[in-house]
């Protein structure tokens, strides 16, 4: 069965930089070789196919689009530039606050590093301490790069 726009699939991925550095998996064989399993944050059965609609925006675009076509069993190494993946970065998702300000929104003292989570849904990273000021980049952390998938089709409903 070919997968169109509206089939329901399940994908086996490895995603990795164009420098072959893997930063997410399905398969946790692949997340321990590369140093990314974490018992803390995530079980063994965490790792599993990655299913989606297609079509639906489910997932980035650029996979969402390179689906269509295969069939079960078949697998494909896939490019996928920013702007079909998380988008550019955009220098003004990256914004400064006054340190006092930062702690009564947040509640914690900034941090380089420290996820935020702002009101109105965002979320960040602080990325820059400085006398009194704090930086913090609302840019998805994949934001700017082009991303290397190998995927292969397990299922197809």
């Amino acid at each position: 069965m070919t997968i169109e726009s509206g089939d329901h699939v399940a994908i086996d991925y490895v995603g990795r930089f164009e420098d072959g550095t893997v930063f997410n998996t399905s398969r946790y064989d692949v997340a321990v070789e590369h140093g990314l399993f974490d018992a803390q944050e995530r079980g063994r059965e965490d790792y599993r196919p990655q299913s989606f609609v297609v079509g639906a925006g489910e997932i980035i675009e650029g996979l969402d689009e390179a689906v269509v076509g295969m069939t079960v069993g078949e697998g494909a190494t896939v490019t996928v530039p920013p702007e079909d993946a998380y988008g550019e970065f955009d220098d003004e998702r990256v914004r400064t606050y006054d340190a006092e300000t930062f702690e009564q929104m947040v509640g914690d003292e900034p941090d380089v590093g420290l996820h935020v989570h702002a009101e109105n849904g965002l979320h960040g990273d602080v990325v820059a301490v400085r006398d009194e000021a704090v930086e913090v980049d609302f840019n998805h952390e994949l934001a700017g790069k082009t991303l290397v998938f190998d995927i292969e089709i397990v299922a197809v409903e």
